[in-house]
């Protein structure tokens, strides 16, 4: 089985377009956050109904389709007066997994998080780990679009930018893959990457496919089977083995 990680695509219509057309070609496509752009001209009000268009197409592929949220992605305030991606949980009714939830992919379970901004975000997005550990599964696959710091994949080039609750998430749950994005210049940057290992052992991977411009989106394909996973920019390439870190390529 093989997995599609594109992310960042930041109402980038060319680049939605690619995933369209090369989803085709895979058994689940993540989308790790921030398909809007609150820098955009046009205004989120006006990108929501276009994106989600896109994902009612999308959903219709054979692939399953996996979509977080991510900060460019919140557009008003939860009942607890924190901010969410309020138009997201839509995308549920095209049969997309979204935040807060999980599907199973073989024997393996992928869980979606969302893009938390505040104590009660927090404490629920706890609460859901919690409750998707005692789930059965093969190996853990969480998508969460900002990585943990102090990484090659949270490295922005001046500095690291990650979530520190996701790495303390990591240490206690220990997830065997981590699915994120948000750090746009990591992968290209000195001392950057897209890949990386952490947790306890450094059992955990987590990849971040970065950001480019153009129509084809920097992207990581995972190959669940081979247990392996490679990535591609339009500056450099490159290929892991997720079991022991060595190069595939």
């Amino acid at each position: 089985m093989q997995i599609l990680l594109v992310g960042d695509l930041h109402y980038d219509l060319r680049q939605l377009d690619w995933v369209l057309a090369e989803a085709d070609g895979f058994d689940l496509v993540v989308i790790v956050g921030d398909l809007l752009d609150i820098s955009s001209a046009v205004a989120l009000e006006a990108q929501v109904p276009v994106v989600l268009g896109y994902l009612e197409r999308l959903a219709s592929k054979p692939a399953r389709i996996v979509v977080c949220s991510g900060n460019h992605d919140l557009t008003g305030r939860d009942p607890a007066g924190e901010k969410a991606a309020l138009w997201l949980p839509q995308v549920a009714a095209f049969g997309i997994t979204t935040d807060f939830s999980s599907l199973m992919l073989g024997n393996d379970l992928v869980t979606v998080c969302p893009w938390w901004d505040g104590p009660i975000g927090r404490d629920r997005v706890e609460q859901f780990l919690v409750e998707q550990a005692a789930r059965e599964r093969e190996r853990w696959v969480w998508v969460y679009h900002w990585p943990p710091p102090d990484l090659p994949v949270s490295w922005t080039g001046t500095r690291s930018y990650g979530d520190a609750d996701l790495a303390g998430w990591i240490d206690r749950f220990a997830p065997d893959l981590v699915l994120s994005g948000h750090v746009h210049q990591a992968p290209l940057e000195t001392g950057g990457s897209w890949f990386a290992r952490t947790g306890l052992d450094q059992a955990t991977v987590v990849v971040n496919a970065g950001r480019q411009i153009g129509p084809r989106p920097s992207h990581v394909i995972v190959d669940l089977d081979a247990w392996s996973a490679s990535w591609w920019s339009f500056e450099a390439q490159d290929a892991q083995h997720l079991a022991s870190g060595g190069s595939a390529a």
